[in-house]
């Protein structure tokens, strides 16, 4: 081996970031085994071989059983021996390159990174991140998202997994991660903790709810985070493909957090009841379907970013509950009206609630008998029964109210969409051998 073969190695060794020093290990252990099989040996200690650092000079060596060192010419070993010698170098390289892999992106896991768009293999995107080729399955992609050979792709590292042959890079772009990442870099002060993300619900592609708050109480958190008109939530909006983001104050009264993530519609009131982990929401008859969001996506990421289950209801609706257990608990023998203040404290408010609750927490709570209770709950049951026929007989006539209506309207469009016009949806290997050639001289 000579100066050019070290230069080679150096190459390898900054190109695939490995140590030098690694590399030259291997390839005194890669000489050792083809000497081993040269002389058809099975003693591993029998050989020895030892790599001038400077000059790139190769000493071989064979133990003799009497003591003593017989060195051993490199050009007598044959063209098996340096075949075997090649190939121990390139498997020992490419395990040492797995193990850097494998070093540098389990240290990167949960980092913001920019790749390229590869290709698309069985629904899943291969991204070329730096040196190695992640892929993002179809599961973390943002529906309806594609991408061409070649674009940029920005994306988080969710997961480093070391397998026999290489290393995978698990990459994401709808994990909820991958929101707070881009805050940090297009926000600083959430980047610099001023302003911490204390919450989040997503559905990728969709939308997303986040709620802050601020350690510094001139810093108005939900204004940093949108920016001068909008600027700096506009970028991320952009990232995601227009994603809508909504962005809410956070506040340690789960009745007032429950108020800002419904926003934008208007809240009435909110009662809690933290033995269902439930909250009643009373919102206005023109404010119920702008609460509840479009197929109920936003009280579903209300629910998730505050971790309870939320009921909307109108006025009417809410009144009509305290008048039916009212009408239901009234006649029972034994039961006294401020039961009925004590329940509406608890956050009882129907038939239903009472039913599921049922008698520990009324005898415990409310201070009823266990006779009592049994009853309550009882005659709960039964009235709920009443109420979900009748919800269901509703939703029926509801339902059917509407197809009558859509029926309706095709006729006097005559059967298409207006206009005729239709909808359609838019659909390292070669480093290794140069330097064993050089080594070996072409394994003459």
């Amino acid at each position: 081996m000579n100066r050019e073969t070290l230069a080679i190695l150096d190459s390898i060794a900054r190109d695939r970031n490995i140590d030098r020093e690694l590399l030259i290990h291997d390839l005194e252990q890669a000489m050792v085994s083809a000497a081993r099989k040269h002389f058809n040996s099975l003693d591993t200690e029998e050989f020895g071989c030892e790599i001038d650092r400077l000059s790139g000079a190769i000493t071989l060596w064979r133990e003799l059983e009497e003591g003593g060192k017989v060195s051993i010419d490199l050009k007598t070993l044959g063209r098996i021996p340096a075949q075997t010698a090649k190939q121990v170098m390139i498997q020992k390289f490419r395990e040492d390159e797995r193990n850097s892999l494998l070093e540098e992106f389990g240290k990167r896991q949960g980092e913001l990174v920019t790749g390229t768009a590869a290709r698309y293999e069985g629904g899943a995107l291969m991204v070329q991140i730096d040196r190695v080729e992640g892929f993002m399955p179809r599961s973390e992609q943002i529906p309806g998202e594609q991408f061409q050979p070649g674009d940029r792709v920005r994306c988080l590292i969710l997961d480093v997994r070391d397998s026999t042959s290489q290393v995978k890079v698990v990459l994401s772009r709808a994990h909820p991660d991958f929101i707070r990442k881009l805050f940090e870099a297009e926000v600083p002060e959430v980047a610099e903790r001023v302003i911490e993300i204390k919450a989040m619900s997503r559905e990728p592609g969709f939308r997303t709810k986040l709620a802050v708050s601020s350690v510094d109480s001139k810093v108005d958190p939900v204004g940093a985070c949108v920016g001068v008109r909008g600027s700096r939530i506009r970028n991320i909006v952009d990232e995601l493909g227009g994603e809508k983001i909504d962005i809410v104050r956070w506040n340690e009264s789960s009745q007032v957090l429950i108020a800002n993530a419904l926003k934008p519609a208007e809240v009435e009131e909110v009662s809690l009841c933290f033995e269902l982990g439930r909250g009643t929401i009373i919102v206005r008859e023109d404010q119920l379907s702008l609460a509840i969001g479009r197929r109920g996506q936003n009280v579903r990421l209300a629910a998730r970013l505050t971790g309870w289950d939320i009921d909307i209801l109108t006025p009417a609706e809410f009144e009509k509950n305290l008048q039916t257990i009212e009408e239901t608990l009234r006649p029972i023998e034994g039961f006294a009206d401020e039961m009925l203040d004590k329940m509406g404290a608890l956050g009882l408010i129907s038939v239903f609630d009472i039913e599921e609750v049922g008698v520990p927490v009324l005898t415990q709570e409310i201070g009823m008998s266990d006779d009592l209770a049994e009853r309550v709950v009882l005659a709960c049951h039964e009235k709920g029964k009443i109420v979900a026929e009748e919800q269901r007989i509703a939703a029926e006539a509801e339902a059917a109210r509407k197809a009558e209506d859509a029926a309706a309207t095709d006729h006097l469009l005559g059967g298409g969409p207006i206009g005729g016009m239709g909808g359609g949806a838019v659909e390292t290997d070669a480093s290794a051998e140069s330097a064993a050639d050089s080594i070996l001289g072409g394994g003459n």
